[in-house]
């Protein structure tokens, strides 16, 4: 079948995981024999057109814009033009797929003139994120991710607990609702040829000192407060031979100021962003991978640490109990609570072997749960599902 996807963000534009996620599904569907034209944001010298592994990307361009609220205003104009151009010329689309909220405006007004059906993956709320909706701002995002559940054909979510949260939150029925689990390409973690793990470890530490690390958004909901708040016990007992390593891009001045009045601040090293190179080789290098986040709908991040067989520490909210199974493939912690996070940390510091088996089991789990190409199936029936329920009915 022929789907036209639109998702505001497409390497090399990434900005969370939508683009990872994009990146490595569609490819799978291409091989399953689809035809699949993906509709992004131009981003620095990449090619406005260019097929990615079978997939038809189109990068368009998006006005000035006075705020990031009229940037997806503009964004959402631009997708729409672009994306009725393509159904009118190289027509008909058997199906649209929406990546959240911000290509909403796009998706839906392309279903109904086009009468085409929409499928809408919800990789997270705006109602999770915050614990709540408190503000004008929140509200209006919150309406958004509303109207494209209400607007979907049918709906995908990355895990059980998401689904709850949908149905909980916008009153969207639960059998309209589809549980996908995200996945990876386990073979990007491996270690390249004539590798110098060590001169490349000791950019980050001294030789006998232990590597815990965290990557992601610069958030107060990914709990690095939580990670920093759990480090001097840990420093403690291990000695002083840890350093931690705080990775990603954006704002990190007010983390910078608590590892500084933690009296810490000589143990961590914030590198800002680091490229996917870099970090490919730095994960597999690490001692520990933590991720403590306050909320966390899915948790990409543990399967990157699988595939780099890194062991794994992570809160117990949202879908990371899922993704991460206690002691079987990585470390649950009480979520917000820096001497829960503390013990998981030296669990795995202080019990290497420990650690090694619970590294063999999480790499052993990426290809019974984690599989792109099994993803893809699933993706697939959705699909299949929502032609045939299509072909059934007037519009």
């Amino acid at each position: 079948m022929k789907v036209l996807v639109l998702a505001w963000e497409f390497p090399p534009r990434i900005v969370g995981g939508i683009a990872r996620h994009v990146a490595e599904l569609y490819p799978e569907l291409v091989e399953l024999g689809h035809e699949i034209h993906l509709i992004t944001v131009e981003f620095g010298q990449a090619p406005h057109f260019e097929i990615v592994e079978g997939v038809q990307v189109h990068r368009i361009s998006v006005g000035w814009s006075h705020d990031f609220f009229h940037w997806i205003v503009n964004m959402n104009e631009s997708m729409g033009r672009h994306g009725g151009k393509l159904m009118l010329e190289d027509g008909p689309f058997d199906l649209i797929h929406a990546h959240d909220w911000l290509v909403a405006d796009a998706a839906i007004a392309l279903k109904h003139t086009f009468k085409v059906p929409l499928v809408a993956t919800l990789h997270a709320t705006e109602s999770g994120r915050h614990n709540g909706i408190h503000t004008d701002t929140q509200r209006y995002i919150s309406s958004k991710e509303g109207d494209l559940t209400y607007q979907a054909w049918r709906v995908i979510v990355c895990t059980d607990y998401m689904q709850r949260e949908v149905e909980r939150v916008f009153t969207t029925p639960w059998d309209k609702i589809d549980v996908i689990y995200n996945g990876i390409r386990p073979e990007k973690k491996h270690h390249q040829p004539n590798f110098d793990a060590w001169g490349f470890r000791r950019r980050f530490a001294e030789d006998a000192e232990k590597i815990v690390y965290y990557v992601g958004r610069m958030t107060h909901e990914k709990g690095i407060p939580v990670l920093l708040n759990a480090a001097p016990r840990v420093l403690w007992e291990m000695g002083g031979a840890v350093n931690f390593v705080i990775i990603g891009g954006g704002n990190t001045d007010t983390f910078k100021r608590q590892a500084w009045d933690l009296g810490i601040w000589h143990k961590c090293y914030f590198t800002g962003f680091m490229s996917d190179d870099d970090l490919n080789k730095f994960q597999t290098v690490a001692n520990c991978a933590v991720f403590p986040s306050l909320y966390e709908p899915f948790g990409i991040v543990a399967l990157e640490s699988f595939a780099a067989r890194v062991p794994v520490v992570v809160s117990d909210t949202g879908g990371f109990p899922e993704v991460v199974r206690h002691t079987k493939t990585g470390i649950l912690t009480r979520a917000n609570d820096a001497d829960s996070l503390a013990w998981g940390i030296l669990e795995v510091l202080k019990n290497p072997g420990y650690a090694h088996w619970l590294t063999d089991n999480a790499y052993a789990e990426l290809d019974r749960h984690f599989n792109w190409a099994r993803l893809a199936q699933q993706t697939q029936a959705v699909y299949q599902r929502v032609v045939g329920e299509r072909s059934q009915v007037d519009w």
